[in-house]
């Protein structure tokens, strides 16, 4: 479907998009926080209205029949229960075998409130050596924003607090602000 199918459907919802980052043939795309199936909708719309297209990271669970065909033909990469090194090792290699690959990912890993995100995007960032652009989906200004880019510093701990440290301060732009777990 056409980015004005996608901007219509984002129009008559009323919601906005705006992004300020480059658009890059390579990068990870970080959204959080993430407490609704709601996210993944208005995040793959709203790329969608670019024109740009991303692959998804998501649980394998969801990946039955039919169901399973839709999810494959819009970029979703299904991630089994045991996840690890030889899920992270094919997703740079993917990075590194494309000319063009933007994969979004939802660090905390589920809709519910947790403590500890995964790490696993920062992982693959450092291996396939591109961007993370940080992604905001503001239910409180109906605004699906990327208006910041990090460059990892290849060390996981400070990396992961400083994304962290971002996105506390968009706690209560969750569907659900409860189920977000803030650093601070």
């Amino acid at each position: 479907m056409s980015p004005a199918f996608w901007r219509y459907l984002l129009r008559l919802m009323r919601w906005n998009v705006s992004v300020k980052v480059p658009e890059r043939n390579k990068c990870v795309i970080c959204v959080a926080p993430h407490t609704s199936n709601w996210d993944f909708l208005l995040g793959y719309a709203a790329w969608r209205s670019l024109g740009r297209r991303a692959c998804f990271l998501m649980k394998e669970s969801w990946f039955f029949f039919p169901l399973g065909i839709v999810l494959r033909a819009l970029g979703g990469i299904p991630v089994p229960r045991k996840r690890g090194a030889d899920l992270t090792t094919g997703i740079v290699r993917r990075f590194n075998e494309s000319e063009n690959l933007n994969l979004a990912v939802t660090p905390e890993g589920t809709r519910s409130r947790r403590e500890t995100w995964r790490k696993g995007f920062l992982y693959i960032a450092y291996g396939a050596r591109v961007p993370i652009q940080l992604g905001v989906i503001d239910y409180r200004t109906k605004i699906v924003f990327v208006h910041e880019e990090y460059a990892p510093a290849g060390d996981v701990n400070t990396d992961m607090a400083s994304i962290r440290r971002f996105y506390d301060a968009y706690a209560d732009a969750a569907l659900k602000p409860e189920k977000f777990s803030r650093i601070s």
